[in-house]
């Protein structure tokens, strides 16, 4: 994880002269936490700004790749109809037949989209031991915590994140809080 961000830095700050979002968030609390770096730029190398809403579409808080990824599973496994649903009057018969058409499609999304792996490659129930310095992002200690580390438990389970993200470009033009378009037949 670490590693990745390291390499997300240093073609970003070589690149675009700017660190990734949540990067600043990780510099000590002496250190300013810049936006932009300040690094030398000979006159040849000076691009113009983008226009404030191109800019401002980059800065989306997220939002644009939470909508796309939820367009993708509502279009690859119609997950949103299913969820939007009333179920109560459908057999369990009924839906555990649309469930496994609605799994086969996100699954395939997820894996084609968002490939996950599991944080910690031991397997459930097995011994792990969790040395001091560890990421709370990665690893949650449940049950009796006392003392510091090295900690060692039962994995419970071995967590998931991301291997890549490559959720397909999208248009500026477009907007972004449209999930699936309303269809009309003519």
């Amino acid at each position: 994880m670490r590693l990745l961000l390291a390499l997300k830095c240093f073609f970003l700050v070589l690149f675009a002269n700017r660190l990734p979002e949540g990067a600043a968030a990780l510099l000590p609390a002496s250190e300013p936490a810049p936006e932009k770096l300040a690094l030398p730029v000979k006159e040849a190398e000076i691009v113009s700004e983008p226009a404030p809403a191109a800019a401002a579409s980059k800065r989306d808080d997220g939002m644009r790749g939470a909508v796309q990824l939820l367009a993708i599973f509502q279009r690859e496994g119609r997950l949103l109809d299913f969820l939007q649903e009333e179920i109560d009057a459908y057999s369990d018969a009924q839906i555990g037949a649309a469930v496994r058409d609605i799994h086969r499609g996100c699954k395939r999304a997820l894996a084609e989209h968002l490939p996950l792996e599991p944080v910690l490659a031991e397997p459930e129930n097995a011994r792990v031991r969790v040395d001091p310095g560890f990421d709370p992002s990665r690893i949650r200690l449940t049950g009796n915590v006392l003392g510091e580390p090295p900690y060692t438990g039962t994995l419970k389970h071995h967590g998931w994140r991301t291997a890549k993200v490559s959720l397909p470009p999208t248009t500026t033009a477009s907007d972004p809080s449209v999930v699936a378009p309303a269809e009309v037949e003519l």
